[in-house]
């Protein structure tokens, strides 16, 4: 059987270093260049911080794969490690401080081990499939609001194309009418890991990639959240997402639909 706190331990250490390099350059000229507009940035920090990430994994295990945003896309491997080296770079780039490192690893295809990294905060979410979701060791659980109109507090957020596809323009508004409070932080492993210590009770986004979710929602399953796709059934990447505590979550659906 492969002990996982092995993998556990080399993800946090790889976190670790990469906040380092999102604190060294917060308050300095981060070169901040457009991938395709003007919402979509990228740093010299997304760069420096996915080679350090790389540097480490690889260093303790070479003969694994790593899917990053900026410097990798190799799917097909038994030990693939999901990285996103600066989840809200926008925010980042601004000053606003909303952003982490996300490193999961999926195990022939099952999330397995996932760190989500808020250097702002020193906030550590951890998760180990089977054995919990923690915040700086401390064991994590989703809320307990038991209905959608208590009324819960939902996040969301929007793909980078939203000036010509406002579907969840027309989402947002369903809540909004209903007079629940709803935020758009802007780092989507984050929003997760916050439904999973429970500051957030639900979320929803469409066009997420792998690595804005994928150690995040191992966190969010092991401290008994829900998510799944608009329909109710099996989330599948590439589908819109919805999460939440569990309890909302066919109410979630209900305004979605």
């Amino acid at each position: 059987m492969t002990d996982l706190k092995v993998f556990l331990d080399v993800a946090i250490e790889a976190a670790r270093s990469a906040g380092a390099i999102h604190l060294f350059y917060r308050d300095q000229d981060v070169g901040v260049a457009s991938k395709s507009n003007f919402s979509d940035l990228v740093t010299v920090v997304d760069k420096k911080s996915e080679e350090k990430i790389r540097e480490v994994i690889l260093g303790h295990f070479p003969e694994h794969a790593i899917l990053g945003e900026e410097m990798g896309q190799n799917r097909e491997a038994d030990f693939l490690w999901v990285v996103d080296p600066l989840d809200g770079t926008v925010n980042y780039a601004h000053g606003f401080p909303f952003s982490c490192v996300s490193i999961g690893l999926e195990i022939r295809g099952v999330r397995s081990v996932g760190v989500v990294f808020d250097a702002n905060r020193n906030e550590l979410f951890t998760a180990v499939r089977g054995q919990g979701a923690f915040l700086n060791g401390r064991r994590i659980a989703v809320s307990q609001t038991p209905e959608l109109m208590s009324p819960a507090l939902l996040a969301t957020g929007f793909p980078y194309d939203v000036s010509t596809d406002s579907t969840n323009l027309e989402k947002l508004s369903r809540f909004l009418k209903l007079g629940l409070p709803v935020r758009r932080p802007g780092a989507a492993a984050l929003d997760i890991s916050y439904v999973a210590c429970g500051r957030l009770d639900g979320f929803w986004e469409y066009k997420l990639n792998p690595w804005d979710m994928s150690a995040a929602l191992l966190i969010l399953e092991e401290a008994g959240g829900q998510f799944s796709d608009f329909s109710g059934q099996e989330y599948q990447y590439g589908q819109p997402l919805v999460i939440s505590n569990g309890k909302i979550h066919p109410q979630m659906l209900e305004v979605l639909q």
